[in-house]
């Protein structure tokens, strides 16, 4: 697993040093992640500072709440392009994400990227089995960059938007799937214009990081 991370790095500094910041503007990347109804308080949350000799506080145990939304997140160096749930008890397959990429990616990217469909969309690639959808990808003429399986601290989408949104929602309560979306999209349009440009940038630093620690994975 490390050599592949450090294979599909080398290739991706290639392309940089091929474009530039051109390469990293074309790129749309994306996830999936479970928005829950109620998000408990995270533990660096909870953290207040008190003398070695006081008691300790007295916390409620918070549960995660069983209702919640699966969120599908493109975005690229500029802003969000697509928030898409999945209908409830429905599962993302190759069919369903074959169908998402057709039918509400590329029309996002058409009306939020003017000129990127003919530029070229570099789609970040994990070959994980839901995203394996060649023959869509080869129809849509997306071009299908390397990201390692099982490499969350590497995945855009997991240390630069799941991580703070959820920080963001956690204690928050919502009533039903209307206020998760409402949630999610209040949350989006509030970062700062430089937010989504820096998640992208970051991209070329952790590259370098995880090649020169032999494939280990990068927190920093």
């Amino acid at each position: 697993m490390k050599e592949r991370r450090v294979d599909a790095f080398q290739e991706l500094l290639r392309l940089y040093e091929a474009e530039g910041e051109a390469f990293l503007q074309r790129i749309v990347t994306g996830n999936e992640s479970s928005v829950h109804f109620y998000e408990s308080e995270r533990k660096r949350q909870g953290v207040e500072w008190c003398h070695t000799s006081s008691p300790k506080p007295n916390k409620v145990r918070a549960q995660r709440s069983a209702g919640k939304r699966m969120l599908t997140l493109f975005w690229e160096h500029n802003w969000p392009i697509l928030e898409h749930y999945m209908p409830r008890g429905s599962t993302v397959t190759s069919a369903t994400f074959s169908k998402l990429l057709r039918e509400n990616l590329k029309p996002a990217i058409r009306q939020k990227r003017r000129g990127l469909l003919t530029t070229g969309v570099c789609l970040p690639h994990d070959n994980a089995m839901t995203h394996t959808a060649t023959t869509t990808v080869e129809d849509l003429r997306f071009e299908c960059i390397p990201q390692p399986p099982y490499s969350p601290h590497l995945e855009p989408s997991d240390f630069h938007v799941f991580g703070p949104l959820k920080d963001a929602l956690s204690g928050k309560q919502f009533r039903d799937d209307d206020k998760v979306r409402s949630g999610v999209h209040e949350w989006l349009g509030t970062r700062p214009k430089e937010s989504f440009p820096r998640g992208i940038y970051a991209l070329v630093k952790r590259w370098h990081n995880c090649i020169e620690l032999a494939g280990v994975y990068v927190e920093q």
